[in-house]
C-alpha cells in the first residue's frame, strides 16, 4: 500500500476517533468509546508506519490539517455545528497549506 494511501486511511480513522469522542457524551456512552479507541489507536499507528516513508514535517502537517477540515466538516454534517466565514476562511488556508507543504517536498 503506498504511503499516501496509509496516510489517507490514517486521517480518515483519526477523523473517525474524533467523531466517536463527540458521541461518546463525556465518556458516558460505551460503544463510541470503544469507536474512539479503535480509530484513534489504529489511525496513530498507520501514521507511525507512513512515517517510515515519508518525512515527518509533510506527514505532520497534512495528516493535522485535513484531519482538523475533514473534523469541522463531520461536525456540520453530523452534529449540524455551523461555520462562519471566518472558519471557511481558515479551512481554505489549511488546504493551501497543506497543498504548499507536499509540493515543497
Amino acid at each position: 500500500m503506498g504511503a499516501y494511501v496509509l496516510l489517507g486511511v490514517s486521517i480518515l480513522l483519526e477523523v473517525f476517533g474524533s467523531t466517536m469522542l463527540k458521541m461518546s457524551n463525556g465518556f458516558t456512552k460505551a460503544l463510541p468509546v470503544l469507536g474512539m479507541i479503535a480509530g484513534f489507536g489504529s489511525g496513530f499507528y498507520l501514521l507511525s508506519v507512513t512515517l517510515e516513508y515519508l518525512p515527518l514535517s509533510l506527514v505532520y502537517a497534512t495528516w493535522s490539517g485535513i484531519g482538523t477540515v475533514l473534523t469541522a466538516l463531520a461536525g456540520v454534517v453530523f452534529f449540524n455545528e455551523k461555520i462562519n466565514k471566518q472558519g471557511v476562511m481558515g479551512i481554505g488556508l489549511l488546504v493551501v497549506g497543506v497543498l504548499m507543504m507536499n509540493l515543497a517536498n
